[in-house]
């Protein structure tokens, strides 16, 4: 059995942040964070992130990262394509700043990987580090071809649907932790950054 790794940074990403604005006093709880769009400034550790979904001695086939496209001097994505994710990146929308595309082609890379690289002799697994009920179809469809899907995200940021039709579900929130990238503070000239 190989794993498939599908990573939707803005999901992780963004509601890693929700749940940062909680633990600081910001939001009183989850849902008001959610409803108010309350976040903190929050980043992951992507080699932990791994290692909670691609526990060491399983063989891994590909790990794709997903999201828009990062400004030049963003070093976060250099640390993703060191911990060897390829990368698919997308321009946000220039009227709404949303972003575009990324569901869509995380879905369709997805699939395309399971017919033209995923074995169902011994099946191989696909892993959507998502919470979006929009990948249901998709995870279906690999199902019905045999595939097991294992879904991994935060429990307030996933569709109970989703959840309850993956293979298995791996929940981040006891793990926020661990996966909390720590962050190093650099003085000179009186800047901080």
């Amino acid at each position: 059995m190989t794993l498939y790794v599908y990573v939707d940074n803005s999901n992780i990403w963004i509601e890693g942040q929700r749940i940062q604005a909680v633990r600081q006093g910001l939001a009183p709880d989850i849902r008001t964070a959610l409803r108010e769009r309350i976040t903190a400034p929050w980043t992951y550790d992507f080699g932990r992130l791994y290692e909670l979904f691609c526990p060491a001695g399983e063989s891994v086939g590909r790990s794709i990262l997903f999201g828009s496209r990062p400004p030049e001097n963003d070093s976060i994505w250099q640390r993703v394509r060191d911990a060897d994710f390829e990368l698919q990146t997308f321009d946000r929308s220039t009227f709404t700043n949303k972003e575009k595309q990324v569901d869509i082609a995380l879905s369709t890379k997805m699939v395309e990987d399971s017919f033209n690289h995923m074995k169902v002799s011994n099946p191989d697994t696909a892993v959507l580090a998502a919470g979006d009920g929009d990948f249901l179809p998709t995870v279906q469809s690999l199902q019905k071809r045999g595939f097991p899907v294992r879904v991994v995200s935060w429990s307030h940021a996933v569709s109970h649907q989703l959840r309850d039709t993956a293979d298995q579900f791996i929940e981040l929130d006891p793990h926020f932790d661990y996966l909390t990238r720590a962050t190093t503070t650099y003085r000179w000239a009186g800047h901080v950054s």
